[in-house]
Order: structure tokens, then sequence, then C-alpha cells
């Protein structure tokens, strides 16, 4: 199951949702700003249909 959650970009603050697939417990994986455009990491604890955790940190 997916979820949607909001999500800061830690380097420029713009405001943005992002799509976690909450059927995997513990995620790690970059992404790139939809504004600034530079990658930051995303960390994620879920169980099916719940997101628990959700921590970005630019590098």
């Amino acid at each position: 199951m997916q979820v949607s959650e909001s999500i800061q970009c830690p380097f420029c603050g713009q405001s943005s949702e992002l799509v976690i697939d909450t059927s995997v417990g513990s995620q790690r994986f970059t992404t790139d700003c939809e504004v600034c455009c530079r990658p930051f990491e995303v960390f994620a604890e879920c169980e099916p249909g719940e997101v628990l955790s959700l921590d970005v940190r630019g590098e």
C-alpha cells in the first residue's frame, strides 16, 4: 500500500508530497528536490498502510 507524506527540502525549504510504499518496513533512498534540484536522503520506517517515522536529511 502506498501512502502520500508531506516533506520539506532540507536545502531550500520547499514542501512537496512523497509517495511511500508501506509494504517495505525500513527504507532509505535518495530523491531530488523539485525546486532546487539538490539530492537528499529519505529514511522511512513503515508498517503496512502506515508510515511510522520519516526523516529527510541533506548531505
